[in-house]
């Protein structure tokens, strides 16, 4: 009797930790912007074809009067408030229009549950189109925020003057060379690589992994290096810097930023997951987007990055020729 008392115990106990456990991957309801109770919007916002609505921010020369036409992505755990550290003297020399926006889910971007990289890229030119940007405008990616721009590349190469990737996210499970993926994902610290291991293979399981407060999930920002000079021997702009330690930055916590305020499953959670997910394409396979050499594709890329290895950007620079 005594033993199958300790049985049904046994029993209720694993129930209750497999309902424990399953509650854990659940991510609470979002907030709502907008809504009663919900955070307010307080940025300037462009409807999309399908009902969502993107916010954005402008600097810079009057779009109509600008010879330059530039929109910024963001990184990770940011938004379009972190801005681009560029003197007001060098824009208004150049006539730089500059348009900041929150990506889907980020600060008053509405949500995307169904996000890719092609909904990126469209998202894109759609805010272009409805602010009259032209036929074609810059764009550049800062950390994470690199795979819209990589998507643009894919998707919307005929509205590009030309793009800039600093300190570009990169996805360990692109189809890489064995001995490349082998040897840039082992210098990746332990608990970076179970991360992104869990973002891959168990996309649904990332929520509980960065809010479970048992060890630490990642890295935490402070032992983070900070981008060495490029190998052109300059160095990476300090905004790129602070976006990838925020990017190392997944650790068990309750974020208040305006960034994430619909809550992290649907800001970061979504970002990394499209980011180390299957992608629709081959980042080293998109044609040249300015064969007759009337556009330029930078990556910008510091040596002793600790969470994008440079051995994926040289590999990804000598497949595609026409980057620089």
């Amino acid at each position: 009797m005594e033993m199958v008392a300790l049985s049904k115990v046994a029993l209720v106990c694993a129930v209750a930790l497999l309902g424990c456990a399953y509650q854990a991957t659940r991510p609470p309801p979002p907030a709502i912007l907008g809504a009663p109770g919900g955070p307010p919007v307080t940025s300037p916002r462009v409807r999309l074809r399908d009902g969502r609505y993107l916010a954005y921010r402008e600097e810079g020369a009057p779009r109509e009067k600008a010879r330059f036409r530039v929109v910024f992505f963001h990184g990770f755990s940011s938004s379009k408030e972190s801005g681009f550290p560029v003197s007001s003297e060098l824009v208004e020399e150049l006539g730089i229009y500059m348009l900041f926006l929150d990506r889907a889910g980020y600060g008053d971007s509405d949500a995307n549950p169904k996000g890719s990289l092609k909904s990126d890229a469209t998202d894109v030119e759609e805010l272009a189109d409805a602010l009259r940007l032209g036929d074609r405008f810059y764009v550049v990616g800062v950390s994470m925020g690199a795979y819209p721009a990589w998507g643009c590349l894919n998707y919307i190469p005929h509205r590009l003057a030309g793009a800039a990737l600093v300190v570009p996210a990169v996805n360990y499970w692109w189809p890489l060379p064995a001995d490349v993926s082998r040897s840039a994902y082992g210098k990746l610290d332990a608990r970076d690589r179970r991360a992104f291991w869990v973002t891959h293979h168990a996309p649904s399981l990332f929520y509980a992994w960065i809010t479970q407060r048992w060890f630490r999930a990642c890295r935490s920002s402070g032992e983070s290096a900070t981008p060495s000079p490029t190998r052109t021997g300059r160095s990476s702009p300090s905004s790129a810097g602070r976006s990838a330690r925020a990017a190392a930055r997944w650790l068990p916590y309750e974020s208040s930023s305006k960034a994430t305020q619909q809550g992290i499953h649907e800001s970061l959670c979504r970002d990394v997951t499209i980011l180390f997910g299957t992608w629709e394409f081959d980042p080293t396979e998109i044609k040249n987007p300015f064969p007759d050499g009337e556009g330029v594709v930078s990556i910008w890329q510091g040596y002793e990055d600790r969470i994008v290895q440079v051995e994926i950007q040289r590999h990804v620079a000598q497949k595609l020729p026409w980057v620089r």
